[in-house]
């Protein structure tokens, strides 16, 4: 019986990722739809001998990028965590130490004084981290919440 299945444009960059990090191998979307599918357990492939045809590699460069990024992004290698911190000095530094006790590496910090969730006395802090997957991002927002701060993209 033949099927058809749909995979999202998060499960396409992420099957590309994998194709780039494990096989070495440059996939367009429609190249590599086959293994998102398989990845992502549209189909029954378990105790079965799959083969997922892999085509094209006619990729443009900046796409190329924000694919990876995606990719990073759906397997929680780099996540994006807002709270925020009272407006005073030593504050940001509190904040990213409990980050750096967590093993993460920060990409970027945005300190902004003026953002609708901000308090008068309080700043809206945006991090874009590094982090090893998943699990390590459910660690960071537990010893974040742990010691007082307030997650707003959980």
């Amino acid at each position: 019986m033949d099927d058809i299945v749909t995979v999202s444009e998060d499960e396409i960059a992420t099957a590309i990722l994998t194709l780039m990090e494990g096989q070495k191998t440059v996939a367009e979307g429609a190249g590599a739809t086959s293994v998102a599918a398989v990845m992502f357990n549209k189909i029954d492939v378990k105790d079965k001998k799959v083969v997922c045809v892999v085509s094209g590699g006619n990729i443009d460069v900046s796409i190329l990028s924000r694919v990876i990024t995606k990719g990073l992004n759906k397997t929680g290698r780099i996540s994006e965590i807002t709270t925020k911190v009272l407006d005073k000095p030593g504050q940001l530094i509190n904040l990213l130490q409990v980050i750096s006790e967590t093993g993460a590496n920060v990409m970027s910090v945005s300190h902004e004084r003026e953002a609708k969730k901000s308090e008068v006395n309080s700043c809206v802090v945006t991090m874009v981290l590094e982090t090893r997957n998943i699990e390590h991002v459910k660690e960071i927002k537990k010893a974040l919440k742990i010691k007082g701060y307030e997650i707003f993209n959980d």
